[in-house]
């Protein structure tokens, strides 16, 4: 099978050294499908250049060439058997078209609570959406999504051997829809260190959680990537997963970090159905529904609770069940099969 994964225009290299979504999931992608045994490009100019000494790298994008030129040939002869792309490229004419040239599948997953696609960009055959929870799968159930969990990597973040850590972590971008100032209360319910790691996108938020954020107990880390970032994940004794209450996760990346590197995860939401619910299992987490209603307070309270008892759970088997679940190989297969 000959695959082409797609970049897009974006702040983010491809792959990522560190935080990065939809980058970080074209990468897994990638790795994973060269993995299972298909032939890999890298198409796009976003994709390092380094990569050229160990990948086929075409810098084109498809919505950028024009209708019967010599590069559409060129494409359209290279004979690909799939495409996976960032989620809103389906719905983009200019890149349909030329995907439509090409005679290929074309996969991607939803890496969005909130974007809207074109009517007829998915047919869950040729052209199929991949969603990570129930939640997501009924936000989006007229597009035919298939269930599937996201994996993400970046580079050099191979994960070591799992070791039951000491600290608590943290890590996504820190503003309100990801609601760090929960896990930070938490840790203090419990008295117990924390280290916050991510890139700050909402100051303004930081601000309004000052007295929280800047208590003994916490230890802010900025964003790592690399090896560094690994070590972040597996040398704490939980990652505590938090969001804010009307935010809808749509694939996020830290269960699979977190989970690979063999630490368990405490996660607080706010309804059924969601990524958490999706991504853990008893033997690798600790999942607390929280009322909307209630205040921070008591949520924190139940947090700390779940906090409590992902301790209990085996290093070990945590890393095991998550390199089986959230492994690239798995995923690819998963993605590049038609379900009939």
């Amino acid at each position: 099978m000959l695959v082409g994964v797609c970049d897009f225009p974006g702040s983010y290299a491809f792959p990522p050294a560190g935080y990065g979504g939809i980058e970080r999931w074209l990468w897994a992608v990638a790795v994973g499908a060269r993995a299972a045994g298909a032939d890999v490009h890298l198409l796009g100019p976003g994709w390092l250049t380094d990569l050229e000494n160990d990948w086929v790298r075409r810098p084109v994008r498809l919505e950028d060439i024009t209708a019967g030129s010599l590069a559409e040939r060129e494409l359209r002869d290279t004979g690909y058997d799939l495409l996976v792309v960032g989620h809103e490229y389906p719905s983009l004419p200019a890149w349909t078209r030329t995907w439509n040239e090409l005679d290929c599948d074309v996969a991607t997953f939803q890496h969005s609570p909130v974007f809207q696609h074109a009517d007829a960009a998915f047919d869950g055959r040729r052209s199929r959406l991949y969603c990570y929870s129930p939640e997501m799968i009924e936000r989006y159930a007229e597009h035919q999504p298939i269930t599937e969990l996201a994996v993400h990597l970046g580079l050099d973040e191979e994960e070591p051997s799992a070791v039951a850590g000491s600290d608590l972590v943290w890590l996504g971008r820190i503003d309100e829809e990801k609601a760090p100032h929960l896990a930070v209360r938490a840790a203090q319910i419990l008295g117990r260190r924390i280290r916050v790691v991510g890139p700050v996108f909402d100051e303004a938020y930081v601000r309004r959680h000052e007295r929280l954020f800047s208590a003994d107990h916490v230890k802010w880390i900025g964003e790592l990537g690399g090896p560094a970032k690994t070590a972040a994940i597996r040398d704490a004794s939980v990652f505590v997963y938090t969001y804010a209450r009307t935010y809808v996760e749509a694939g996020a990346a830290v269960f699979g970090e977190s989970l690979r590197a063999g630490t368990p995860i405490a996660a607080l939401t706010w309804r059924e159905g969601t990524c958490a619910e999706a991504a853990l299992c008893d033997r690798t987490g600790v999942v607390t529904v929280a009322d909307p209603a209630e205040d921070d307070e008591t949520a924190a309270e139940l947090l700390a609770l779940a906090i409590e008892q992902a301790e209990d759970l085996n290093h070990i088997e945590v890393q095991e069940t998550g390199m089986h679940r959230f492994d690239p190989a798995r995923h690819f297969t998963a993605m590049s099969t038609r379900s009939c």
